[in-house]
């Protein structure tokens, strides 16, 4: 049996190493799907600290992976030098940031935003949190979206471009390279950086439900008060639980304005929010398979059903656009699923046994 589970570990590692390199036969499209899909993974795996765990509804998660996709455009950008002349004579070069450098910035700076965040909720729960967090995910929006004036910080609606690609060790993931007599393409690069990240981000995910700190979320998410009464300390725990959380946002961020080269508060609008947070519902609150299931389904979908969108627009002389179909397609779609699996697509073992003991 468990010759079996390695087995079935060693393959599916294998698997997800050759993947990019059968999407290049049919397109970078694909490879690019992949890549975006490795980065909500990220970000999914990183609100399940806290909702799944700690069990803090946050609505406004896409401020913290704004935060980081931020954080790295100013500082591996020209924005900055443009803007600012004493910039210029401290860089003259520009600021161009090392990616080992950018990893832990983007963390740190994310869960200090997380914390800021969760001080003046501490009390709220439920609805009432849920509102409040998605609040502050509009102002971050807005604040980017106006930081242009009086002192252009953000370059407003207009966004920061010429944003300098990942390099490591002087080899630069934004051209092609030919390794072991095979063309590698930019977004396949990507796509090994990412996973080497998200790996990472599973391994600390599993480190932390097994922890005690994790079993003190846990602990707050059935009962807050009996965690209480048991020695808990809830404060820091809610406040650690965001900002864990809002760390990987910060990494997924950075890792998103890198591989983009662009970032614009439209990228971070209210929808993103609502769709890492239904990443984690599909898949399964609190159960790491599921979530990355989700993750995986929801991000990969839109990009399928633009083929099946395309040719229903064609059917109807144009009368139905295919953008608002593939929403329609995509909220039935999930809508079915959560009828028939409450739970979430793989929820954890726990609740799968309740639910068989109900029927």
């Amino acid at each position: 049996m468990k010759n079996n589970k390695t087995l079935h570990w060693i393959l599916g590692g294998i698997g997800l190493l050759v993947l990019p390199l059968i999407l290049q036969y049919f397109g970078n499209a694909w490879v690019r799907i992949a890549d975006l899909a490795l980065l909500y993974v990220m970000l999914a795996l990183g609100l399940n600290i806290v909702v799944g765990y700690a069990g803090l509804l946050d609505l406004g998660y896409v401020a913290f992976y704004a935060v980081g996709a931020y954080m790295f455009a100013l500082m591996a950008s020209p924005h900055l030098a443009e803007t600012f002349e004493g910039f210029v004579a401290m860089f003259p070069n520009g600021l161009h940031t090392s990616i080992w450098l950018v990893i832990p910035l983007g963390m740190l700076l994310a869960a200090c935003t997380g914390v800021l965040l969760g001080l003046p909720v501490l009390r709220l729960r439920g609805d009432y949190l849920a509102i409040v967090t998605l609040g502050f995910g509009e102002i971050i929006r807005i604040f980017l979206n106006n930081l242009d004036q009086p002192v252009n910080i953000t370059n407003g609606p207009k966004g920061i471009g010429q944003i300098d690609s990942v390099k490591i060790f002087g080899f630069d993931l934004a051209k092609r390279h030919e390794i072991f007599g095979y063309d590698i393409a930019s977004v396949t690069l990507y796509y090994y950086l990412f996973l080497v990240l998200v790996l990472a981000t599973i391994v600390i995910c599993y480190r932390l439900q097994d922890s005690r700190i994790g079993r003190a979320w846990m602990a707050i998410r059935e009962d807050e008060i009996a965690a209480k009464a048991m020695g808990i300390n809830v404060r820091n725990m809610k406040l650690l639980a965001f900002g864990m959380g809002a760390s990987f946002g910060g990494v997924a961020g950075s890792m998103f304005g890198a591989f983009q080269g662009f970032v614009s508060p439209e990228s971070f609008s209210l929808m993103e929010s609502v769709m890492i947070v239904a990443m984690v519902v599909l898949g399964g609150l609190g159960h790491i398979p599921g979530v990355i299931l989700g993750a995986v389904l929801l991000s990969a979908l839109p990009e399928v059903l633009r083929y099946v969108a395309g040719p229903l627009q064609q059917m109807t002389d144009g009368r139905l656009d295919a953008s608002i179909l593939r929403q329609l397609l995509i909220a039935l779609a999930m809508i079915v699923i959560m009828l028939m699996r409450p739970r979430g697509l793989w929820p954890t073992p726990e609740h799968a046994k309740s639910l068989d003991r109900q029927s």
